[in-house]
């Protein structure tokens, strides 16, 4: 009963066996200009279809902060939902990679943002250069932190605000195969069409090993990257382990089918929660992020008695869904790997403890 994280799954066969097949010989180069590499890289490329620079990483707090540094000055600033990765879950990432910048989210306890909330939050903020931090950025997460995906429309409606304001844009996609498979749309609609600048395209939480793309749509805001993923650690050795996943992640469109499960797991597990004593959703979501609150009685034991699952911030509820005292917020995530069976086995071990 593992809903903690996409992050707790294994991945896929097919993913996996592009991985041996790498490493079965040696490469001309072992930092990332060899053949498998390029592969990979063509392969976000094609799946975008549109020219960009690409470059791999390991994690996905790397290519956001690595992604943000080329984006922002060190006096700068990066507009965010308050529930933002960026902001809550990557510790002073951002100040350490920018040399400074501050993150600057967007007050309102919404479980997603609106034009006007950003314009509103962009306008506030005071200008008396040069002792005020400058808006440099506005980085959106799609699917977001709220399990909420943000439509074609909505995002270019945010980003056109952004962009109104002299921000360039860069995008969380940690989820992405999530939203894509949602709306069913063409990736490009949801990214440099709708004026996202930058894109980190995770795939880890959905079927791969480590493995995260940095995608400049803005080829001018990649300058001399190499070099940044370099002075941090982030330039890796035997770096085909990421264009070989990515190539086999991005294959007949792989991505696509195993984002397609989890969303449709969370479906279930939504439907499911529905029929349950002491639990109700929280909100609605889209995504593969379900959040549920609990009785906390029956959340505690239900812990113990070895479903993984995360409590969660409670100023993540927005402000018509106040939590009671004896309730607990939690987050529920199902992943490529997640069967009916799983959440048949959660739903009997509720009952069990009601």
């Amino acid at each position: 009963m593992i809903f903690g994280s996409d992050n707790q799954a294994g991945a896929s066969d097919k993913v996996l066996a592009s991985i041996t097949e790498a490493y079965r010989g040696s490469a001309h180069d072992a930092y990332g200009a060899d053949s498998i590499t390029a592969a990979g890289a063509a392969a976000v490329c094609e799946a975008l279809d549109t020219d960009a620079e690409v470059f791999f990483v390991s994690s996905g707090t790397a290519a956001n902060m690595l992604a943000l540094s080329a984006m922002v000055d060190p006096w700068g600033g990066v507009v965010c939902h308050h529930q933002a990765h960026i902001l809550l879950d990557e510790s002073t990432g951002p100040a350490l990679f920018t040399g400074g910048a501050a993150v600057l989210p967007v007050p309102e306890r919404e479980v997603r943002l609106t034009p006007a909330q950003l314009d509103d939050m962009i306008t506030r903020l005071p200008s008396d250069a040069p002792h005020n931090v400058k808006a440099q950025a506005f980085s959106l997460t799609q699917a977001n932190e709220c399990g909420q995906v943000y439509s074609v429309d909505e995002i270019r409606a945010l980003n056109e605000t952004a962009k109104s304001h002299g921000l360039s844009v860069h995008m969380d996609g940690a989820r992405f195969a999530n939203a894509v498979a949602a709306l069913d749309v063409h990736p490009s609609e949801l990214t440099w069409k709708a004026g996202v600048d930058v894109l980190c395209l995770g795939a880890s939480k959905n079927g791969a090993v480590a493995a995260e793309a940095i995608v400049f749509f803005d080829s001018t805001l990649a300058k001399d990257f190499e070099y940044r993923m370099k002075r941090t650690g982030h330039l890796t050795s035997k770096a085909r382990l990421y264009g070989a996943q990515f190539s086999a992640w991005l294959d007949s469109d792989h991505w696509l089918e195993l984002g397609r499960n989890a969303n449709e797991m969370a479906n279930t597990l939504r439907s499911t929660i529905g029929e349950l004593d002491g639990v109700r959703l929280a909100w609605d979501c889209q995504s593969n992020e379900t959040f549920v609150v609990f009785d906390k009685a029956l959340f505690a034991s239900l812990l113990d008695a070895g479903v993984s699952m995360y409590d969660w911030y409670p100023n993540a509820m927005p402000p018509s869904g106040e939590l009671a005292e004896d309730e607990q917020l939690a987050r529920m995530v199902t992943s490529f790997a997640t069967t009916g069976d799983d959440i048949h086995a959660f739903a009997e071990c509720v009952a069990a403890h009601r």
